[in-house]
């Protein structure tokens, strides 16, 4: 089995690909290296199924569109997408060990109680490198359903002219397992399923207030049918 970097190894890879390159924005390479260690862990703790990744572009400029029920959210889909991810991840979970950890594998510390500009600069700046962004647009753990949307995945659909790609997550929420009860079942099957592309705005090229709120309802419609549609597909209702 080919070994996967850890923490430790994957803060030494980012800062050495850093050096000599911006230092605000996260770096490609670590998120490169964060896929390698999701691709070893979530397939090694269980049975992804992963339906719809050709959907994602395969170049240029990439908005990830996610559902969250579970914190193996996120490390689920480093592990499953065919493109590194870079995700925006609240600023609680970059404590200890875990902050070197996230930074140098090219994730993005916000704030969600204020207008980050440091999240949204580097966050644009991934876009604008022609990277791949991930967000979880209801901005919290929840019922998963893409019901109550926040403005932000509009926005950087907007400013960045980037595509939008829903991803239903599926099988990670309401199941405890019996080795580690505050994650699912090992070994079990969870579903990953990517929609096809879609442009947020409506062609205008407006970043008006009105554009951003007719934006997110726009947003907010064709993720409820994603996932309304892969629920179907997977059987989980």
């Amino acid at each position: 089995m080919r070994r996967h970097p850890g923490r430790r190894e994957a803060a030494g890879q980012v800062s050495a690909a850093d050096r000599g390159g911006d230092p605000g924005l996260p770096s490609a390479r670590g998120a490169a290296v964060g896929r390698r260690i999701g691709i070893g862990l979530m397939y090694g703790l269980w049975r992804p199924r992963v339906l719809g990744a050709w959907r994602v572009p395969a170049a240029g400029p990439v908005i990830l569109a996610v559902n969250h029920t579970h914190a193996v959210d996120g490390p689920l889909l480093m592990g499953t997408a065919p493109r590194p991810v870079h995700f925006l991840i609240k600023k609680e979970a970059f404590t200890g060990p875990l902050d070197p950890f996230l930074t140098g594998i090219g994730q993005i510390e916000v704030d969600r109680t204020a207008a980050d500009r440091v999240a949204i600069t580097r966050a644009l700046g991934v876009l604008g490198n022609g990277g791949v962004l991930g967000i979880f647009p209801e901005g919290t753990r929840g019922e998963g359903d893409f019901a109550s949307l926040r403005s932000g995945l509009a926005y950087f659909a907007l400013r960045s002219g980037a595509p939008v790609v829903p991803v239903a997550v599926l099988g990670t929420a309401g199941r405890r397992g019996r080795a580690i009860p505050a994650l699912p079942p090992l070994r079990t099957r969870v579903d990953v399923v990517f929609g096809g592309p879609f442009e947020a705005g409506d062609g205008s090229g407006r970043r008006t207030r009105s554009a951003l709120d007719e934006a997110t309802v726009r947003i907010g419609e064709r993720l409820t049918a994603h996932l309304a549609d892969a629920r179907r597909t997977t059987g989980r209702g």
